[in-house]
């Protein structure tokens, strides 16, 4: 008799859309501060409801890349991928972060010169402050359609 397939650890620690928290993703909320972890819920809820809403995006797939809750467009390959964390090196502290071999970063600048920034690869945020949701809603939805503006600028080339 065949054995099952074993589950990698990347399978193991993604879910779609729907359903509840799986236990790996699960048990990295619960590690983090209190006013961080409402934070980082409160932004990963932004997330799946402005890719619901975005047009070509579809279903994301949650994962946990390098240790960090990841939201990525694996079904409509529409987006780049988006991590969210708290800033280990500041307390309070939490981050929106993006591939840094995008221009997204460099964007929002230009759209939201308001917020703060690490580098080329984070929005940083502190959990003392209202979240900033029109401005995240936005620069969230350009990550997750990301490809697919690149795709149509080099069809219309």
């Amino acid at each position: 008799m065949k054995k099952p397939a074993r589950k990698s650890a990347a399978a193991s620690t993604t879910k779609k859309r729907a359903g509840n928290l799986n236990s790996a993703v699960d048990a990295v909320l619960s590690a983090y501060p209190a006013p961080v972890k409402a934070k980082l819920l409160a932004l990963r809820r932004l997330i799946f409801d402005t890719a619901k809403t975005t047009k070509g995006v579809g279903a994301l797939e949650e994962a946990l890349k390098w240790g960090q809750l990841s939201y990525l467009t694996t079904e409509s390959k529409s987006g780049s991928t988006i991590r969210i964390d708290q800033v280990k090196t500041v307390a309070g502290q939490y981050a929106v972060y993006f591939h840094c071999q995008t221009d997204l970063v460099e964007t929002f600048r230009e759209l939201y010169p308001e917020l703060r920034y690490g580098g080329n690869r984070a929005i940083l945020l502190d959990a003392a402050d209202k979240l900033p949701e029109a401005a995240l809603r936005h620069c969230v939805a350009l990550a997750l359609t990301y490809h697919l503006r690149k795709r149509k600028t080099a069809q219309a080339k």
